[in-house]
């Protein structure tokens, strides 16, 4: 587990460390995968395609979301 604390607090991406940058980046795919289905009802043609888009952007973000929350018990475990 200090591995994972020194990776998520020790590596700097730009002026932020790792765990910061990996919980915006999972926010930003909770986002677009709420904003596929808002853009469902605006355009019916695509309603098929836009669900499995939504589906896979949902389990990219679950993936992140456990990475992020691994980096951050990693400071107290």
């Amino acid at each position: 587990m200090r591995l994972l604390s020194e990776f998520a607090y020790g590596h700097y991406v730009g002026p932020l460390p790792v765990i910061a940058v990996v919980g915006l980046a999972t926010y930003t795919l909770f986002l677009a995968a709420a904003l596929t289905m808002v853009f469902r009802r605006w355009n019916r043609r695509s309603l098929r395609l836009l669900f499995k888009l939504h589906r896979w952007i949902a389990y990219a973000a679950l993936a992140l979301a456990t990475f992020h929350l691994l980096l951050g018990l990693s400071v107290y475990v």
